[in-house]
């Protein structure tokens, strides 16, 4: 299917489609119309000659500066050539294609101003795969990710580099492949294509529909480890959330109790001495409800900002506004701060923590199936016979507290603030390292769910035969089984883990646990 792009309607689950699905965009017809119009109004202004920033004038310090008009068009191609000045690994192909599908959604919204060849020019480079060579750190989140969107950008100037069809080639070369000429840009252009906060909305973009997915599996992941822990599905009753009513914590409880639905594990032991389980079982509703809470704050965010015209100035009609701007009586232009990351930068810090704190749980119960000191009865130490001569999951465990730990000594990036471009962007958000840190607590949370699911898996072969799981648990069990074989003798467990890792990332063990039951997890 092809998405369709109108600066409206872009969600979460469209980024992911044309990101990792590979699915093709296309610009609606009304959203043309207003970049049509949008650029009537940039030429309008610079036929009255009035200086006005990002069109005629400098840029940060510079914004006194005036440039003639026979220089506006090298003012926007220096403006790219000065600001890739990126450093750091290469953006990976999902977050390039992410910063693609994501500025073009600004841009067509029509208050930026570019001609509608730059756009057009940004989907080919899209739908046939060129992906330009982007270097990852440098972005303050204001003005916008301005290093990284450079080099995105140059490449339409026939400059950089970009990556199609599995080879490396220089950006008249990737232009040349899919049957482009490389652009002039005019005046605001430059400035349009780099002046919004594309690397930080589209990684938050995909970090929320895989945080989602995290706190599913972790939910699926919990019930298990409950099961084979001989522990009680009683701690997420109905009337236990009613009565503190926070939306995630009742998804929770209502997705452990799904999956755990007529186990007769359960059932087994429901007049047993326990009293209570221990907090990583009991308070699961609480804990991952409150993760949830974090990731749907987000959600909120991301869905407003992919519709967001995030560049500075702004283009609008004269009528549009009252406030001072500059422009003529058909058309104004507006400074302000929409490419401020703040809104996404204190939400992405937010997120952090929480998927760490999931992480956390997670790893306390593998460390309960697999810890002598812990363990029911039933349950041999790290889950393998002969331990001792055999480790059994005893690394594994050791690797999700390693997990655990990077994700605590993250940094809260959106509380620094570093003073540039001479005093004049003198608060910045740093939103996109908060993206960067955001997206390493959800893959390590990931990782971590990922060992809980075969520790529970491996758990199971050692309860008694006789007695069935959950229809939910039971799938969780049939879907990491076609993937690992029961451990029963020690061997490398890294391959393991990064497939059950892929089956909680690509939503397939969501598809196989809510195929087993009457409604799908939450």
């Amino acid at each position: 299917m092809t998405v369709t792009l109108d600066g409206e309607t872009l969600t979460p689950a469209d980024v992911v489609a044309v990101v990792r699905d590979d699915e093709p965009v296309a610009v609606a017809e009304d959203a043309r119309e207003r970049v049509r119009i949008a650029r009537e109004r940039v030429e309008d202004v610079l036929e009255s000659g009035e200086a006005v920033y990002g069109l005629n004038t400098g840029f940060g310090e510079l914004v006194n500066e005036r440039i003639p008009p026979e220089r506006v068009a090298d003012l926007q191609t220096n403006l790219l050539r000065s600001h890739a000045a990126g450093s750091g690994r290469e953006c990976t192909t999902e977050e390039v294609r992410a910063m693609l599908v994501t500025r073009i959604n600004a841009l067509v919204k029509g208050n930026s101003g570019v001609r509608e060849t730059v756009v057009d020019h940004l989907v080919t480079l899209l739908n046939e795969g060129v992906h330009p060579v982007v270097r990852s750190r440098g972005s303050l989140g204001a003005s916008g990710d301005l290093a990284p969107l450079a080099h995105m950008a140059l490449v339409l100037l026939g400059e950089g580099e970009a990556d199609h069809d599995g080879e490396r080639l220089s950006g008249d070369e990737a232009l040349a492949a899919v049957g482009l000429e490389p652009l002039s840009l005019e005046a605001k252009e430059g400035l349009a294509l780099i002046n919004g906060t594309q690397l930080t909305v589209g990684k938050a973009a995909l970090a929320v529909v895989d945080a989602e997915r995290v706190v599913r599996a972790a939910d699926v992941a919990g019930a298990l480890t409950t099961e084979v822990t001989m522990g009680t599905t009683a701690s997420s009753a109905p009337v236990i959330q009613e009565v503190r009513p926070h939306d995630g914590q009742a998804a929770s409880a209502r997705n452990v109790r799904r999956c755990c639905a007529d186990s007769e594990i359960v059932e087994s032991h429901r007049n047993c001495d326990r009293v209570q389980d221990a907090y990583s079982i009991r308070c699961l509703p609480q804990v991952h409800g409150a993760v949830r809470d974090a990731v749907s704050h987000l959600r909120d965010a991301v869905e407003v900002e992919l519709n967001s015209a995030t560049d500075n100035p702004l283009v609008f009609d004269a009528d549009a506004t009252h406030a001072r701007a500059s422009g003529t009586e058909r058309a104004a232009v507006l400074s302000g701060g929409n490419f401020h990351g703040a809104p996404l930068a204190h939400r992405l810090d937010y997120l952090t923590p929480a998927m760490t704190d999931l992480a956390a749980i997670c790893e306390r119960r593998v460390d309960r199936m697999v810890n002598p000191n812990l363990q029911e009865p039933h349950l041999p130490p790290f889950l393998t016979v002969e331990s001792g001569l055999r480790s059994g999951y005893m690394i594994a465990q050791y690797t999700a507290a390693s997990l655990v730990n990077e994700c605590r000594s993250l940094g809260r990036a959106a509380t620094d603030n570093t003073p540039v471009s001479g005093g004049q962007e003198d608060h910045v958000s740093m939103s996109a390292q908060a993206a960067h840190h955001a997206r390493t607590a959800v893959d390590n949370a990931t990782a971590v769910a990922a060992v809980e699911l075969l520790c529970g898996a491996q758990a199971m072969e050692f309860v008694d035969d006789d007695l069935a799981p959950g229809a939910g648990t039971a799938a969780a069990y049939d879907a990491v089984r076609e993937l690992v074989d029961p451990l029963d003798a020690d061997r490398e467990l890294a391959p393991e883990m990064d497939r059950v890792a892929a089956l909680v990332s690509s939503g397939m063990l969501d598809e196989a646990v809510s195929g087993s039951l009457s409604t799908s997890l939450e």
